[in-house]
This record gives C-alpha cells, structure tokens and sequence, in this order.
C-alpha cells in the first residue's frame, strides 16, 4: 500500500492529486475532432463537395473515385468558381461566402452554409483545389498541404481534388467497409442530389469506369430514371398545398410495398433528410393499408419558408426541426392519406388521380318498370344493374356529404346494402331481371344492347370460383376480386365515415375507475394536457405520486384497455413533435371498426348472385383505398389479355 501511495504514476495518483489543469486544443487536433463529426466515410465528403458544387450553380457535377472514394474523391463541376482573392480563405475553418449574420443563419437557402465541409476535409486528407471565375484569364491552384496558389489550366468551374482520406487519422480508416461498400454510399449520396436536382447533370466514375449518370431532364423522367421503372409504375403523383407547406412527389402504392425500407426519400428544401417526424407521419397515412411489416415506398419534397425550419441541429444537416412540427406532420399525413384514397379502378375519361372529380362512371341504370326507375330508363343485362338496396344509400350518401375536391367519390350501401339483399331485395330484382332478359331476347338485330365491359373499370361480372373469388371482364381482360376483402374495405370505409360524422368524441363516466402506475414524465402530462385528455374523451386524474386514474373513456371504445389506451395518448402529449395525441384514440376507434367491418363482410362459400357480385364491384369503384382491405393484402387483380395469350401460347 505504501508502494503504491509513493508512485506519482500509479492509476490511483493520476485520479485524484495529479489532475491536468484546463487547456486549450491545439489546432490540428481542433480541426480533426470537428473533422469526425461532419466528415466519417467517403460519401460524406462527396455530399459536401456536391453540395458546394450545387451552391456555385453548376450544370454538370462529374465524381470521379477510386478504391470507392478511400484512395482518391475528385468532384468537377461548371459552376461560378472561387475568386483568385477569395482562395487563401477556402480551406479555412468557418470561413464561407454563404452568410453574413445570424439573420442569415435563421434563414438559409443553400445547401452549405457554415464553412466546415473543405476545412474538415483538409485536416484529415491531403486537398488540392482549382477554381476559375468566368471572368478570369486562366484558373488557380491551391495546395491545402503548404497553402500555395500557382496558376492552372481549367475552364470556368472548381475541382477539388481529395487524396487518401483518413491518412491522418489511421485508426478512423480501419472503421471504413471494403471498397465496394463505400462505392455503394458515395453512388447513394449522388443519387439523392439527383432526385432534388433534375435541372442538372451528374456523372459518377468508379476506378475509370463510368457508373452513373443522370442527364438534366424533367421531374418525371429524372425521378423514374433514378428510381426505377417498377416505381414509377408503381406509384402515385402527389402535388398539395397545406398553409405555407408545398408538398409534392410520389407515393408507392400499398400492394407495392417492400420488405425493406431501402425506397424512401425525404427532402425539405430540395436536401435530403431523415427526420422521425416526417416518417412517422407517412407511415401513419398507410396504416390500414399495408399487410404485415411491409415498407412503403415513397420520394417525397418538401418546400416551406426558410425561417420556419432549422437545418443547423446536426453536424452532417441530415436532420431538421420545424418551427411548428405537429401542423407539418399533419399537413403531410393528410396529403399522403388523400393521395391514396381513390382506388386504381379509374372509369375511362375519368379526371386525374388528385383532380378534382364530381362523379365516377355514370351508375347503371334500372330495368325499366323497376321500383324507382324513372320512366324510359334503358335496360342493361341483369349481371350490370345495381339493385335498389344499394342504388338508394349511394344517392343518399352523396347528396348529403359531398366528398372533398381531391377525392374520388365516396360509396354508399356496405353492411346495410348485404343485409338488405338477404333480406330479399335479390329475389325480387331476379324477377324483374328475368324479365329484362326476353324482352332483349325479343329486340330485333342491330338494336342498341346493354353497355359492354368498357363501360366500369372493373368490369362486368362473370361467375364466382372457389366460394372466395369474382370473376369480371373489363377492357384489359380478366379482373379477379377477392370478395370478402373487398366488401371488408367497404363496410371499413363507410363505418368510418359514420364514426366521423359527429366530430366530437363523446365521453363515458366509468362506475369504476380504472388506476395504473404512472411515470413522472406521464403525470406531468396529464396535469399539463387536462383540457386537450378531455377532448379526446379521457378524463384522467392524478392519485398519487406514482399512480394514474381514469374516470372516463371515450364512448366509441367501449372495450379498449384504458391504462394502455391512457399511456399511449400521454406518450404523444409528452412529444408533441411526433404528431397529434388524437391519432391514438382514431387508431383505437380504427381497430375496433375493422373488426366489426370483417366480421359484418360477406364470408367466404356464401354463393352470390351476379347482380350481387356487379353491385360488389360498382361500390369498388367509389370507395376509397378499396384496392387494399384493412389488413393490407390486395382486393383485386388485374389479368390483362396480353398475359391470358401467354398463357396459352397465342401469337407464337
């Protein structure tokens, strides 16, 4: 013990009596800390560069790599270049053209703006910058190792030049992944600028082998080029306007969903972010909608005022935070949600997906003496008329709620409209449909017949297979439709509208109230949020340090755990930016009418009529997101001509 008392090197010493005083960092070391912050793979560094390069105005930005960006990172570009008296500052920590004051800060527009990205660099890779203006007679050359500037051959433009990356930090380069690892990241960090910049041309060279390039071109072409095909097919257009938030781009559609989130791309302000907020908002617009743990896919710009987003909370700018996170969040969950509302059926000459439509293809009409028929009404085949029980709600529906601008028109008849059948609207209609049939029988040749498969999106129903499936033809050939999931997706869809009518959320006093553990940070939310709780339909109250009471509960949700229901609703209080407490008690209330909308569906072995199975898909038609049921798998399919003739070797 005396031993080690008396050695002023030991551990112990070196804790306690022995401390180093305060000190300042040298330099180098100042500029390689800040250096691991904005700058740990070569794809950092290329993000930077082309950042910069975008900043100056470039047309074409070209990124050349070799040993995927480990041994050598050059990104050329024909922008405005640097001022021969503007170069001994370049590579300066702090030192940019981009702001002046903090007035500046508060507001920015470019994609760099605190004058980091080059100093980092140098102090961690040896950089050779060249740069002309277009007004100077040849370009300049600054050495970052010795600070030297010679005279150069260039066009207007900059190119910098980065040569073993990590060379002064060995230990940080042994965290690098192989080469083809670190390509994939720089390919990844040019392929996000080229979705938010399709005004300009990018190439990307790997080891002298070109490996991207994307040419200046149109939105559509460039995001379907850098996306793919398949995407493009597979999405939907989406363009709104919520307060000060302009919101467009494309949303995949559920069925095709991945089984990675490897397809989705966020950008406020033309830069590419990954923000929980943001996120969880899209997810949230899908939520009925996707089967399992399937991922969205999704390429999504943002444009909002400077001023209400700050994009200086992160080294690498890759996060933001809003001004008013819980109205972006909402603005982009409804955009989202109105985006994939009307179904894939779309009648021919319909408006556009997100036009405003009044009404979709023309409701067959009914055979003539059919109760409510106005007079001279022309007579389809039986298999294309709706019977009454669901011709009356639909008209009722819509007089008495008008869908929204952006929405297809919404549907009518559901539960009711099957129990109504049942209950023997369909014996009746067979009668009157039988009818219809001899008096075509009797019409002489060349008289106008019924409507042919063209006249509906999804056809003309044809017969039921398997107890589960609808047969119908349309123009494009065969249409399969998975009965008890489509009708679930209706009676789903027109409950909802139901439970939405009364806007308020009315609240249910409990005979007993129900208690549960509390944390401090979900008492003080329900002391803080009493009055928002209470609109929600919960009146929750404090009954002790650590103890929760519920005294009251939403009426809708009659079965619901309340501690669970409790907690998760004070969770979302407790983080406003992550959304509206709201949407937990809308999820409850969903999942309870989803299961009422699958248990009042029509099952499967139930034999339907044709009449039946055309009204089935005539109120497709006008449903909302009735290409999916409530648990994400797909409703109906499409089997084109073209792939019946495969089949059987047509054409061959």
């Amino acid at each position: 013990m005396n031993d080690l008392a008396a050695d002023p090197g030991s551990p112990a010493r070196a804790g306690s009596a022995a401390r180093r005083r305060i000190r300042e960092l040298p330099d180098t070391l100042v500029s390689q800390i800040a250096a691991g912050e904005v700058i740990d793979r070569p794809a950092a560094a290329v993000r930077e560069l082309v950042d910069n390069a975008l900043d100056a105005g470039a047309a074409q930005v070209t990124v050349r790599l070799v040993a995927g960006g480990v041994r050598s990172i050059v990104v050329e570009d024909d922008g405005a270049g640097i001022a021969f008296d503007d170069l001994p500052l370049a590579l300066k920590r702090h030192a940019t053209s981009k702001i002046a004051s903090l007035a500046e800060l508060e507001s920015v527009t470019t994609m760099g703006f605190r004058g980091e990205a080059l100093a980092a660099i140098a102090s961690v890779a040896g950089v050779t910058l060249t740069s002309r203006t277009r007004d100077a007679a040849h370009a300049w050359r600054l050495d970052g190792a010795d600070g030297s500037i010679v005279p150069a051959a260039r066009g207007p433009g900059t190119t910098v030049e980065v040569q073993e990356l990590f060379f002064a930090t060995p230990a940080r380069r042994k965290f690098l992944k192989t080469d083809a690892t670190e390509l994939s990241h720089a390919l990844e960090a040019v392929r996000r600028h080229a979705l938010a910049r399709p005004d300009v041309g990018f190439a990307v060279w790997h080891e002298g082998r070109l490996v991207a390039q994307w040419r200046a071109a149109p939105a559509g072409q460039r995001r379907a080029e850098v996306l793919g095909a398949d995407f493009a097919a597979a999405s939907r257009e989406l363009a709104a306007t919520r307060g000060p938030l302009a919101i467009e781009g494309r949303v995949g559609q559920p069925e095709a969903a991945r089984a990675r989130a490897d397809l989705q791309y966020l950008f406020v302000n033309g830069r590419f972010v990954r923000d929980r907020l943001l996120a969880h908002a899209v997810r949230a617009a899908y939520e009925d909608q996707l089967h399992g743990s399937r991922q969205p896919a999704y390429a999504l710009f943002l444009t909002i005022a400077p001023e209400l987003v700050d994009v200086n909370v992160h080294p690498t700018k890759i996060e933001v935070r809003f001004r008013d996170g819980r109205a972006v969040h909402q603005a982009l969950l409804h955009a989202v949600e109105d985006a994939l509302a009307p179904t894939r059926a779309v009648a021919p000459g319909a408006p556009a997906e997100g036009a405003p439509a009044a009404a979709m293809a023309a409701t067959p009409a009914a055979p003539a003496g059919f109760a409510g028929a106005p007079d001279g009404a022309s007579a389809p085949a039986a298999a294309a008329v709706l019977p009454t029980a669901w011709q009356r709600p639909l008209a009722l529906a819509q007089a008495a709620e008008p869908p929204a601008p952006w929405l297809a028109p919404r549907g009518s008849g559901g539960l009711e409209g099957w129990r109504a059948l049942a209950a023997g609207a369909a014996p009746a209609f067979g009668a009157a449909a039988a009818a219809d049939q001899g008096a075509r029988a009797a019409q002489p040749a060349g008289a106008e017949g019924p409507p042919s498969a063209d006249a509906w999106p999804l056809g003309r129903a044809l017969a039921q297979i398997g107890g589960a499936y609808v047969l119908a033809e349309n123009a494009q050939g065969l249409v399969v439709v998975d009965m008890h999931a489509a009708h679930e997706r209706i009676v789903y869809e027109r409950l909802k509208r139901s439970a939405l009518a009364g806007a308020e959320l009315q609240s249910q006093p409990l005979l007993v109230p129900v208690s549960f553990p509390a944390t401090p940070a979900e008492i003080a939310a329900a002391e803080t949020e009493a009055d928002t709780l209470r609109e929600l339909g919960l009146e929750i109250g404090v009954l002790g340090t650590s103890t929760l009471v519920v005294r009251s509960r939403p009426a809708a949700l009659p079965d619901a755990d309340l501690a669970e229901l409790a907690r998760s609703v004070l969770a979302e209080l407790a983080q406003p930016e992550r959304g509206s407490a709201g949407r937990v008690v809308q999820r409850a209330r969903d999942e309870m009418l989803a299961t009422m909308a699958c248990h009042g569906a029509v099952r499967a072995n139930r034999r339907l009529t044709l009449p039946e199975m055309d009204a089935l898909l005539r109120e497709m038609e006008a449903t909302e997101r009735a290409d999916t049921c409530n648990h994400g798998r797909p409703t109906w399919r499409q089997v084109t001509l073209k792939e019946l003739d495969a089949l059987f070797l047509r054409g061959r």
